[in-house]
């Protein structure tokens, strides 16, 4: 699968390493493709990084993993993405006071957001409840970590959970894109827990259920 991932900060680059295990095509999409860091990466993991607008021309999945306040400028260098699955990993996050907040919330969400600026695109929101270094590398977790996923289009849900999976990720199907608003709260309690209550970046949420057979 060509995949075409729109940032090469820490969550671009765990995915691009993840997702080339698993054998798929990776294109970083970027402002400034020449940059040493970057050429030095696509090397060592076997990428390629071209301007956005030209990563983007015959990828599969585009994957937007980029800073919230960022996802104007980069969305405008796409196009419309007519027909293309688009994994939305962003969360809107500002300072305020000091203090991380959730820019948008309680009746409407990043996801929705992006999906009304991409009406001719599949747009799936998830890859977005946890820290970078996990989405590389999950394995030594005792189980596998949870990562719901929410979208309106169920091809591109389908092919996104599929995704997810290989992540090393126990994928969950959390419903329609609306439910964005309940993800994006969710990736601000991971980031409360690793910094603010101490838990550091080494673990992730599971689900544990109930032993076969028991009422």
């Amino acid at each position: 699968m060509k995949i075409s991932i729109l940032g090469a900060g820490n969550v671009g680059t765990a995915l691009a390493s993840g997702w080339r295990r698993s054998g798929h095509d990776i294109t970083f999409g970027v402002r400034d493709p020449n940059k040493r860091e970057l050429a030095a990466l696509c090397e060592q993991i076997g990428a390629r990084a071209l301007s956005i607008g030209a990563a983007v021309a015959d990828a599969d999945v585009v994957v937007l993993a980029v800073p919230w306040d960022a996802v104007d400028a980069v969305l405008a260098a796409t196009g419309s993405l007519q027909g293309r699955t688009v994994i939305d990993c962003t969360n809107p996050i500002v300072i305020d006071e000091g203090l991380l907040k959730l820019a948008i919330g309680h009746t409407n969400s990043g996801g929705e957001i992006v999906a009304a600026k991409l009406p001719q695109a599949h747009v799936v929101k998830t890859l977005n409840q946890i820290g970078a270094e996990l989405m590389a590398d999950n394995e030594s977790l005792e189980n596998r970590p949870l990562m719901f996923v929410a979208g309106d289009n169920d091809d591109a849900k389908q092919t996104t959970l599929q995704l997810v999976r290989e992540l090393g990720f126990e994928p969950q199907d959390a419903g329609s894109m609306q439910a964005s608003r309940l993800l994006e709260p969710f990736g601000m309690l991971w980031i409360n827990q690793s910094i603010y209550q101490g838990l550091g970046r080494g673990w992730a949420f599971g689900a544990v259920r109930r032993a076969r057979g028991r009422s």
